[in-house]
């Protein structure tokens, strides 16, 4: 999979993809990351690449010509073009689900005010990742790069890690216990202990569901 950032500030990328899980999906040649600083596919003189908004208001707006050639440039079949919105489709796991799968994404991350609105036709999908705004779409990006690159295969080295993953079977994940068996008199369960599977399986089924009617009953509306 190779995916390209197309930002006006690539620095911000250097210590989260050179790090973790991300880092060593790099150094196994499953992922590559290309950071492209669209300010250089400006046709202005000094590189600008915001305006004034016609019919006037308050901020700048993102020129399309940088974007668009930025995307020309690439020259890419098929991507996956995540335009970074506070206006798109939430992010979940779904979806990074079904990014995992493509094999070039390209995140256009957004700064200033807003975007001309002509950019948003290059995307294939517009995406939030929460009710709020942030000051550029490079921290969401990130967050969801991390999101779906962990479910490439090969990328983790035991694949079940996130097969049982908080939302990805639809309940949020069962709790965790390692040694000491006793801390602050905070004991282990002792299902855990007794070494029955299928009555460990059973107890990490009833405390998912526990916990997702406590946290997130929203998640189970749709469950039987």
């Amino acid at each position: 999979m190779n995916i390209h950032y197309l930002t006006l500030f690539p620095e911000m990328y250097e210590g989260v993809l050179n790090a973790s899980i991300l880092k060593r999906a790099q150094e196994k040649n499953i992922v590559a990351y290309h950071l492209v600083n669209f300010r250089d596919y400006s046709l202005s003189k000094h590189n600008k690449v915001d305006d004034y908004p016609y019919g006037g208001g308050a901020g700048m707006v993102l020129k399309p010509e940088p974007v668009f050639n930025a995307m020309d440039a690439l020259d890419l079949k098929n991507p996956r073009v995540v335009l970074m919105s506070p206006q798109g489709r939430p992010f979940d796991q779904k979806m990074a689900e079904s990014l995992s799968k493509a094999d070039d994404i390209v995140f256009i991350c957004g700064h200033y005010e807003g975007y001309d609105e002509r950019i948003r036709t290059l995307a294939t999908d517009e995406v939030s990742i929460g009710d709020y705004v942030l000051t550029g779409g490079e921290l969401p990006s990130m967050a969801m790069t991390d999101a779906v690159v962990r479910l490439i295969p090969g990328v983790l080295s035991r694949e079940e890690s996130h097969q049982k993953d908080s939302f990805s079977t639809g309940v949020l994940e069962h709790p965790h216990y390692t040694r000491p068996r006793e801390f602050r008199g905070m004991k282990v369960p002792d299902v855990l202990l007794n070494g029955n599977h299928r009555l460990i399986e059973e107890w990490r089924m009833e405390e998912s569901f526990k916990r997702t009617r406590e946290r997130r009953p929203d998640l189970l509306d749709d469950r039987n």
